[in-house]
């Protein structure tokens, strides 16, 4: 396999256009250099909407995608590559759409049978009063977030409801969407997924209130642990649920799911990460790294697969 693609050169796309795009070049840097280090005859590009002429060069085997956030990680790039038929990591359109929306994904995932917290999605007819009797009818406090971002972009808890309703309205007019979440009191726990198989379970541990986007790239004194669940029970059944929810979501390749673990053992689905990101402070280089499988080897795995699925397709 391995043989197979130091045989192409492998484009890492970052950059992009979101909110994610500082990130995004990180995590594309990081990629490069990781697979330059396996022996990959790899480019680094920064790709935009407005210039895709890189995806019209026949010397490029696979494009690793590194971005984050609109254009990169909702279906917008995946679409194209698909209709130019080329080979490139990650999910496909309709699951990187379907999981950037995180109601999407959260409905998606009540199905399969895993626990999601209540929700209330701003339709734009509300006003402040009306939203906050809604709310207290829901939760005692809440999460306010936009529906199609990541990285916490635009996130914020409350337990006044009436300045949770103010925000919101702020949220979707800044976003174009927004959703106010009951807020779930318990252990932040994510499950890193490659090629839809379970890696160790991370639990994080931010300084701050929440694991905000600071927390996320810029703390370093947020914590990232594992073996902290002394019930094998419930690592097993975290594994199993991030693996439903990549499979129920139609991903491929690579994810990363979010999990808040409460104190009776439930873990409550938060969303499903389709381009997880490769920064210092990434989630799922960690969790590989856990498992015996360094950069350079993840990277090489997940070009591998994108790849394969190619040679698949065309046979």
């Amino acid at each position: 396999m391995t043989r197979q693609i130091n045989n192409f050169k492998i484009a890492v796309l970052c950059g992009g256009v979101g909110s994610e795009r500082a990130v995004s070049l990180l995590s594309g840097d990081n990629i490069y250099n990781a697979l330059k280090r396996g022996g990959h005859n790899a480019i680094l590009h920064d790709i935009s909407p407005d210039d895709l002429s890189i995806l019209d060069d026949k010397t490029i085997g696979v494009f690793f995608l590194a971005l984050h956030g609109q254009f990169g990680e909702d279906g917008q790039l995946q679409s194209i590559l698909e209709q130019k038929q080329l080979a490139f990591t990650g999910s496909g359109s309709k699951a990187s759409r379907q999981s950037f929306d995180k109601v999407a994904t959260k409905e998606v995932c009540r199905k399969a049978g895993l626990t999601v917290a209540k929700q209330i999605i701003l339709n734009g007819a509300e006003n402040i009063e009306n939203l906050t009797s809604q709310l207290k009818a829901m939760a005692q406090k809440v999460v306010v977030k936009p529906i199609r971002q990541g990285s916490s972009v635009g996130v914020e808890i409350h337990s006044d409801l009436h300045l949770a309703a103010q925000a919101a309205m702020c949220c979707r007019v800044t976003y174009g969407d927004c959703m106010i979440e009951q807020f779930i009191a318990g252990r932040e726990m994510t499950v890193g997924l490659l090629d839809g198989k379970a890696l160790p379970v991370l639990e994080i541990r931010p300084k701050t209130k929440f694991y905000d986007y600071q927390a996320k790239y810029e703390d370093d004194a947020t914590e990232y642990l594992f073996d902290t669940l002394s019930d094998a029970g419930l690592v097993q059944r975290l594994q199993k649920e991030g693996e439903a929810a990549f499979a129920a979501l139609g991903c491929r390749h690579l994810g990363r799911a979010d999990f808040i673990l409460t104190d009776d053992g439930t873990p409550y689905l938060l969303e499903m990460n389709t381009l997880p990101g490769f920064t210092s402070h990434s989630l799922l280089p960690m969790a590989a790294k856990k498992a015996g499988i360094p950069a350079e080897e993840l990277c090489s795995r997940i070009a591998a697969a994108a790849w394969n699925d190619k040679v698949k397709l065309n046979s």
